[in-house]
């Protein structure tokens, strides 16, 4: 009876070696019989030889003292300026009890420290993605954890990535294998739960248009106290200006912007800080009963619905909290919490602080308290430092829509922009210019729409609100299936903090006709638009890989006379990941042609935010072997950018050829999982000596070294980069709200943005674009 043959290493130890490794280990005759010879995927020998990265590279103290300092000027502004406006925002009929003052002074310092310090600073910040914050850094956590992802394309192979991989406890709890089987079953939930995501990246999108606007408008308004001459046209005028000259510099980078923002914010936290506390000794410093919260009791008591709708003005105390969560990734954890407890949360606390000390011996200056609190010979430097920390202000949702558009864009759930990075220091700091001319347009238009702070202050409270809400609400699904926490601390932040902001969110509610509809409908536009993006980009995936090649069409293409063989490489790019693209049979019928060397590239965009480079290429050989025919899976996080550190061309050749050298005595796998004919062999038992496996090992590396000679001669005759463009169309006889869909407004998103060959920076003179429609 024959036999067959497998290594005597363990499946752990052949995952981590390479192919030179095996084959010397075959030389010693580590070889035994009676045993089933092992399958290997060459794409699971390329996952199991790279180590874990998460930890690679080690963050020193100096580097996050400089980023802590950075992000002062980039994180805090919007929460840092927020004294501009609350006190005005929260009487704007005025003070009618001077305890009212205490009531409202408890409800600040116990959401500012409840909600930024306690859950942004404490807890968000551990639920980042590899570094990397945002909403849709938690929903990647959950894609990861169960399979509730709606975004196609998924491989085995991804969970071999170091990044990946979650770093969960060992002790499992009924209530999350519960939980997780009811997500993963549920097709509803699934769509919530990507509606509820993008909901939330559109509300920080609102922000980032808002929150410009309020900033720049409460600052400059404050000329208006120091002379008579300024009118609201002239204020409007001025901070639309100075908006313009805000955006027109985000070009040059997170880095440089940090750094020139960031001492202007330590003088306005140091200001702010010294101020409250002279106007807290100066007045009244028994406003320090406010820390009982029996205050807040009274003031409910006592003004009943009139307290409810004020804490519409309360709630912007926390402008910009989310920033510290989506801004992470500019910067890093540690940073984040030391310039938070050490500068920012003191001074802020101060702040309010001294003011209500101030509005308890002039209550009649609460319309304009923040400047008339100011010591006189103090009055213009702190104006002019008012000024410029409220244009520093608006960096940080700025920079935070920079941050989650990318990871969007990357997810498949955004039309496609220009994407660049700005800092060769720092990982994660990117500037997109679409969205930045798109916010700034909105911003001025906001401007001169609106014209007052109260109404702008509206429509901020509800976007604030909403988003921090929903971050709540996966934080809850994290706590539950990934960090196993106790119940008794999931139940106590939910009633405590997620109560807090529902009380909230209905307040904001109530002032939706007051301006509080505009987050609502730019959101809706952004939603729509990523609807749109999205659920094409999905029926396209489906439609590829019902239509795509089939192996055995392929050696039927292969054995064609008809196709004349030309020298160079050609790389042929499709989004389709398990399969070789219809579009290529397409290309064949009007260009009957082979290329010495075929790659198809897919382009694969991960749920987590960084591949690590030697991670980034996977590789498979398509069969028949002389053909030298290879299909690449490309594989990115949602913060990685195309192009950073090699050309991708490049990068391809070089890995290619690594492929080959590794995997020569490896038995490969065909794309539909079918093994090849020589393992089928060794399977049967036809090759059951060591003598006749060593002359198979042999073999193989001729044939290794051929098509490494083949590549390199591929390599200088040319590259030619094939690019497959779809046209997609509704099928006949859908209805008409498909056709809408499709036919009308996702080709006017395609045909107003970016194309792929421009993401990837193809050489025009070397990309030969392919066409093909696509019926939906």
């Amino acid at each position: 009876m024959a036999t067959d043959v497998i290594l005597q290493n363990t499946v752990e130890e052949e995952e981590s070696q390479h192919g030179d490794q095996v084959s010397e280990q075959l030389k010693e005759n580590q070889l035994v019989s009676s045993q089933k010879f092992q399958r290997f995927d060459s794409l699971d020998i390329e996952s199991g030889t790279i180590a874990d990265h998460r930890h690679s590279k080690e963050v020193t103290w100096s580097v996050i003292l400089t980023l802590a300092f950075q992000s002062i000027g980039v994180v805090y502004g919007d929460l840092g300026t927020s004294p501009l406006y609350v006190f005005s925002s929260t009487f704007p009929n005025g003070i009618k009890d001077k305890d009212d003052i205490l009531g409202v002074l408890s409800l600040i310092l116990y959401t500012v420290t409840l909600i930024p310090l306690i859950k942004y600073v404490l807890i968000v910040l551990q639920a980042n993605d590899n570094g990397d914050g945002g909403t849709f850094a938690l929903y990647s956590l959950l894609c990861r954890h169960a399979k509730i992802s709606l975004i196609p394309s998924q491989q085995e192979e991804d969970s071999d990535v170091s990044n990946f991989k979650l770093e969960v406890p060992s002790r499992r709890l009924k209530m999350a294998s519960t939980l997780k089987s009811a997500l993963e079953n549920s097709h509803f939930a699934k769509v919530f739960l990507l509606f509820a995501t993008m909901l939330g990246t559109s509300m920080v999108i609102g922000d980032g248009v808002l929150t410009p606007c309020i900033s720049v408008l409460s600052a400059v308004v404050g000329i208006k106290g120091a002379t008579s001459a300024m009118t609201e046209d002239m204020i409007v005028w001025i901070s639309v200006a100075i908006l313009i000259v805000l955006f027109m510099i985000q070009r040059f980078g997170t880095d440089k912007v940090g750094y020139s923002f960031a001492p202007i914010l330590c003088i306005w936290f140091l200001f702010i800080g010294v101020i409250g506390m002279y106007n807290f000794i100066k007045f009244d410093p028994m406003v320090i009963k406010a820390i009982n919260p029996r205050y807040i009791v009274d003031y409910f008591i006592r003004n009943k619905k009139e307290a409810w709708i004020s804490l519409g003005g309360v709630i912007l105390c926390i402008t910009g909290a989310e920033a510290l969560f989506a801004d992470v990734g500019h910067f890093t954890v540690r940073s984040i919490q030391i310039s938070t407890c050490a500068i920012v949360y003191p001074s802020v606390v101060l702040a309010y602080i001294g003011q209500a000390s101030f509005l308890r011996k002039h209550a009649d200056l609460v319309a304009d308290t923040f400047f008339k609190s100011i010591p006189r010979p103090l009055y213009w430097p702190m104006f002019v430092v008012a000024v410029l920390a409220s244009i520093i202000a608006s960096q940080s949702l700025i920079s935070a829509t920079f941050s989650i558009i990318q990871q969007s864009l990357s997810l498949g759930c955004f039309p496609r922009v220009k994407v660049v990075h700005t800092s060769s220091k720092y990982e994660g700091q990117v500037y997109i210019p679409e969205v930045n001319f798109i916010l700034m347009l909105a911003c001025v238009g906001v401007t001169l729409a609106f014209r007052t702070t109260t109404k702008i202050g509206n429509a901020l409270g509800i976007a604030v609100v909403f988003v921090m809400t929903l971050t709540s609400s996966f934080l809850v699904l994290i706590m539950i299936m990934i960090w196993k926490t106790h119940i008794l601390l999931i139940i106590s932040y939910v009633l405590i903090i997620g109560s807090m902001e529902l009380l909230y969110l209905s307040s904001v509610l109530y002032k939706f006709d007051q301006g509080g509809y505009l987050p609502v409908a730019f959101a809706t536009l952004m939603m729509v638009i990523m609807f749109v993006w999205n659920d094409v980009y999905r029926r396209k995936y489906y439609y590829e890989v019902e239509q795509k090649i089939s192996p055995q069409k392929f050696k039927q293409i292969a054995d064609d006379t008809k196709f004349c063989h030309m020298p160079g490489l050609a790389i042929f790019y499709s989004e389709l990941v398990h399969g070789i693209p219809p579009i290529f049979n397409h290309y064949l019928a009007n260009v009957p042609a082979l290329h010495s060397v075929l790659v198809f590239v897919s382009i694969r965009h991960l749920p987590i935010s960084k591949v690590p480079m030697e991670e980034r290429l996977l590789f498979r050989r398509v069969e028949p072997k002389q053909l030298n025919v290879f299909r690449c899976v490309a594989r990115y996080g949602y913060t990685d950018l195309y192009n950073v550190q090699e050309p991708f061309e490049e990068l391809l050749v070089k890995k290619l050829k690594e492929f080959v050298k590794d995997g020569c005595f490896i038995p490969q796998q065909t794309s539909n999982g079918e093994v090849f004919e020589k393992q089928e062999e060794l399977n049967d038992g036809l090759v059951d000596n060591e003598n006749e496996f060593v002359g198979i090992q042999q073999q193989e590396l001729l044939e290794a070294e051929v098509q490494l000679e083949a590549i390199d001669k591929a390599w200088s005759s040319g590259v030619i980069h094939l690019i497959g463009e779809n046209e997609v169309i509704a099928a006949k006889g859908s209805g008409i709200a498909k056709r809408i869909l499709i036919d009308y407004a996702y080709n006017f998103l395609k045909r107003n943005l970016r194309q792929r060959g421009e993401l990837f920076e193809i050489p025009r003179k070397r990309m030969l674009k392919v066409g093909m429609t696509y019926e939906l």
